[in-house]
């Protein structure tokens, strides 16, 4: 499988993997390695978004891209929530190196305000929200514009997430897809 390391130098972003940490909506880490991973093409309109963001003074942060069909279950198991976390029976876009969870940060890294915070699994996080602040609005609509400009399609549950047109036509991808994996 095409998986690229999604990681500075080569992509001009920050990583706070939380499902590496147990500050994610499990309690626990769900994986043990750090590394952020995408498929070529979601990797390439990655690198698309990030030329459109530089100019207004944003970049990226990562908090979740692959994520290996068995951390999908262990989500799943801690979240049984379809309107939130894809059944690991019909597979994740997360799983096929297709989805990128992240933000926008300002030039000194501070987040945007986004009205909730990653995983806050709400109906306070679907996209459109008018009973959030306004400033959480234009942060959103900000992410949300530079994203499908760039070629991503959104989740409008979640506005972390981003994913390709279609995924489900890639592969879906175990922890031995990295070789050394990035399970316990």
């Amino acid at each position: 499988m095409d998986l690229v390391e999604i990681a500075p130098p080569s992509f001009e972003v920050e990583l706070d993997l939380r499902y590496a940490t147990a500050d994610n909506v499990t309690g626990a880490p769900i994986y043990t390695r750090a590394a952020a991973y995408l498929h070529s093409e979601a990797a390439a309109k990655l690198h698309s978004a990030i030329a459109l963001a530089r100019p207004l003074g944003y970049r990226f942060k990562i908090f979740d891209a692959f994520r290996p069909v068995e951390a999908q279950w262990r989500l799943w198991e801690a979240y049984p929530s379809a309107e939130f976390v894809a059944d690991p029976r019909r597979g994740s876009p997360h799983s096929r190196g297709a989805a990128v969870d992240l933000t926008l940060v300002d030039g000194e890294g501070r987040e945007l305000e986004m009205g909730t915070g990653f995983d806050s699994f709400t109906p306070q996080a679907h996209h459109a929200r008018t009973d959030i602040p306004v400033t959480a609005q234009r942060g959103r609509a900000l992410l949300l514009g530079l994203m499908t400009a760039a070629g991503w399609d959104c989740f409008m549950n979640e506005w972390w997430h981003y994913q390709l047109f279609n995924p489900r036509r890639l592969p879906l991808l175990s922890d031995r897809a990295l070789g050394r994996g990035l399970m316990a």
